[in-house]
C-alpha cells in the first residue's frame, strides 16, 4: 500500500468519525486534495486510490498538471482554491470546474465575461474573509450581502458557496460556526472550510467540504521562483 493510498484512507476515517461526533453523515463531506506544488506523480497516485476531486492555488500550474489528466479521467473534478487574477479569468473558466475565490466585483465582471466568451459555466463561490484581516483576499463579512446581489444581478454569476481560511494564531471554530451561519442565513447550500490542522473543527461546525493538502500528500515541496 502506498502512502498516498493509506493517508487517504486514515483521512476518509477521520472525516467519518468527525461527522458522527457532530450527528452528520460522512457523506456529504467532500474531500478537495489539495494539491499545489505537487508533482504531477503525486495527483496519478491518488487518482488510482480513488480520489477525483483536487484543488490548485495557481492556473498555470493546474493546466500544466490537468490539461492532459481531463481525458483520461472524466470523473475529475477541480476546484481553484488559490487567488485570481482577472487577466486569468478566461483560462480558469476553461479549466476549472469550481471557482471558490471570487473576491471583488472586478473579479465577477471578468468571471462573467469569460463564461459568455468561452461558453461554459463554472461553479462559483465567494471567499469571505472570516477574520477581517487586512492582508487577506476575501469578502468582509459585513459586505456578503451587497456583494452576493451584485454578483448576481450585475454579473448573473450563480454563486452556491462560501469558503474562508481563518486566522492562523486564532481558535478556527468560532469562524467556521460564523460561515456556516452566513450561509444558512443566505440559503447558501456549499461551505468550503478546513484544511489538514483543523479539518475535523470544520466539520463539526458544518462544513461541507474540506481543502487538504499535506495530511494526504505530505510537506509540498517549495515553489520555483
Amino acid at each position: 500500500m502506498n502512502v498516498i493510498f493509506a493517508n487517504l484512507e486514515a483521512l476518509q476515517q477521520r472525516i467519518a468519525a468527525a461527522a458522527q461526533t457532530a450527528g452528520r453523515e460522512a457523506s456529504p463531506v467532500k474531500l478537495i486534495a489539495v494539491s499545489k506544488l505537487q508533482p504531477p506523480e503525486a495527483v496519478e497516485e491518488a487518482l488510482a486510490a480513488g480520489q477525483a476531486c483536487f484543488g490548485e492555488n495557481y492556473v498555470q500550474e493546474a493546466i500544466k498538471k490537468f490539461g492532459a489528466l481531463r481525458g483520461s479521467h472524466p470523473g475529475l473534478e477541480l476546484h481553484l482554491v488559490g487567488p485570481l487574477q482577472t487577466n486569468k479569468a478566461e483560462e480558469a473558466v476553461k479549466l476549472f470546474d469550481v471557482i471558490q475565490t471570487v473576491d471583488r466585483p472586478k473579479l465577477a465582471a471578468a468571471l462573467a465575461e469569460a463564461c459568455l466568451k468561452v461558453g461554459r459555466v463554472p461553479t462559483f463561490y465567494v471567499e469571505v474573509n472570516i477574520g477581517r484581516e487586512p492582508q487577506k483576499a476575501g469578502v468582509l463579512p459585513e459586505e456578503l450581502d451587497a456583494f452576493l446581489e451584485q454578483c448576481r444581478t450585475e454579473h448573473g454569476l450563480d454563486i452556491t458557496g462560501l469558503m474562508c481560511i481563518p486566522p492562523l494564531e486564532q481558535d478556527p471554530e468560532p469562524h467556521f460556526r460564523l460561515l456556516r451561519q452566513l450561509a444558512d442565513r443566505l440559503k447558501i447550500k456549499n461551505v468550503s472550510m478546513g484544511m489538514s490542522a483543523d479539518f475535523e473543527t470544520a466539520i463539526r461546525c458544518g462544513a461541507t467540504e474540506v481543502r487538504i493538502g499535506t495530511a494526504l500528500f505530505g510537506e509540498r515541496p517549495a515553489r520555483d521562483e
